[in-house]
């Protein structure tokens, strides 16, 4: 009703035309954003906005939903809020200090490199969608 997602665009539009940075943008803006919250509820509120904008950009759809479901999903396991990691301590009896340093080695050498190409390299995202649903 406010128009947000127009306004967000100009602003961006004043800030860069470069889609590479937006993308950038929008996975920090993902990230932090799923650290303090579950992800169903960022999504929720989130790709309303986020869907406009990408589209002005020229991102595709299943490209930005392949990028939010991994900021959303690598913000649970991330410190400091980390809900995910702490319930698998809870779960598995395992102290939270023990199981801090290989979930961090595994955000690092796993997760991080996964959203660097997924980002920028859309036909990773988009190839399966398009084998199955035909040319995108």
């Amino acid at each position: 009703m406010q128009n947000l997602p127009k306004i967000m665009t100009e602003f961006l539009y004043k800030i860069t035309d470069d889609k590479n940075v937006v993308l950038l943008l929008i996975n920090i803006m993902l990230l932090m954003l799923g650290m303090i919250m579950d992800d169903t509820s960022a999504m929720l509120l989130s790709v309303p906005i986020l869907l406009p904008i990408a589209h002005a950009f020229g991102i595709h759809p299943v490209h930005l939903a392949a990028i939010t479901g991994l900021n959303l999903g690598l913000g649970l396991i991330t410190p400091p809020c980390a809900p995910m990691l702490y319930l698998g301590s809870r779960v598995s009896g395992v102290p939270i200090n023990e199981m801090l340093r290989p979930t961090l080695m595994f955000i690092i050498f796993a997760w991080v490199p996964t959203l660097i190409l997924t980002t920028y390299f859309p036909q990773l995202s988009l190839s399966l969608p398009g084998l199955v649903l035909g040319n995108m």
